[in-house]
């Protein structure tokens, strides 16, 4: 059996059928220092409940998959120490091992998918990585939209990924990728890009009727609701296109691969942009988890 615990919050709302909105906890121990860190949390958690939704964060805490944290828990996760980064693939074993582990967009979709919850927002998702014709650095998160019926709010796919691929790997596992009241898929830190999205939808009740329908035909899979980051927040990609280039050529030099090769990225960016990065990831969170209480309330009608 999985050992799942709700917590008090979550617990109640599902007692009384409440929307929910599931919420990956990487970007507390892996995303930003403390106290920024739960700090950022708690904000993202406060803009669901404002909108009349129920936050829960996921997370693995000595073997136990915990579905919403207390303040006291999530205070205590974001200071600890060496914390597994749970994907797919480590999930089960680290719940078997007696494990502490922060979940991945995957993982949380799993966590999503285990505990009845059908919406999930996150900052971006992972994909195909530049020069994955070489190496097939894949992100296990698209073939998880592809199987596990949870709708994704996010901005987009990550700006340092080859986005164009990441988006054909999408359509060939036949996931929606559904922009916000936009044509063109978002970039991450810039509210638009040159790639038109497959899909178009302005606002969160047809989202849900979409997620709705493929429930009722059987589809397997879920949908990438991609929400463009606030103009105000973002960078424009012509800013940003020679950052992520240096940024990019400089983890080429230093030989870094694999896992490591998106924290090194994302750090150097940071630094480049002198925090500019940070402030807009933070704003695109916080619009994400907005738009994600919007659709779950409106899947709580259905």
């Amino acid at each position: 059996m999985i050992d799942i615990q709700y917590s008090a919050e979550v617990q109640a709302a599902r007692a009384a059928g409440k929307a929910i909105v599931a919420l990956e906890s990487t970007i507390i121990t892996h995303g930003m220092p403390y106290p920024q860190n739960v700090e950022v949390a708690a904000q993202v958690e406060d803009d669901i409940r404002s909108l009349g939704a129920v936050p829960a964060t996921m997370a693995v805490l000595d073997g136990t998959l915990h579905v919403g944290l207390d303040a006291e828990t999530l205070q205590s996760l974001g200071t600890a120490q060496g914390v597994a980064k749970l994907s797919r693939a480590d999930f089960a074993a680290s719940l078997a091992t007696g494990g502490t582990g922060a979940t991945t967009v995957a993982a949380t979709m799993i966590a999503a998918r285990l505990a009845g919850i059908k919406v999930f927002a996150t900052g971006g998702i992972g994909g195909v990585h530049k020069g994955a014709e070489h190496s097939f650095d894949i992100s296990a998160d698209l073939l998880e939209l592809a199987q596990t019926p949870v709708t994704v709010v996010a901005a987009g796919a990550k700006a340092i990924l080859d986005v164009p691929k990441t988006l054909e790997v999408l359509e060939t596992q036949g996931v929606p990728v559904i922009a916000y009241r936009q044509d063109s898929f978002p970039a991450f830190w810039s509210a638009t890009s040159e790639l038109k999205a497959p899909l178009r939808m302005d606002n969160a009740a047809s989202i849900a009727r979409a997620h709705h329908m493929r429930g009722e035909m059987n589809i397997p899979g879920g949908q990438l609701v991609a929400n463009p980051i606030p103009e105000d927040a973002q960078i424009p990609a012509e800013i940003l296109a020679p950052i992520i280039a240096q940024a990019q050529t400089e983890a080429d030099a230093q030989g870094v691969s694999g896992k490591e090769v998106t924290p090194f990225l994302l750090q150097r960016i940071f630094e480049l942009t002198e925090g500019r990065s940070l402030v807009a990831n933070i704003a695109l969170v916080r619009n994400n988890a907005r738009l994600a209480a919007e659709i779950a309330k409106e899947l709580a009608t259905l």
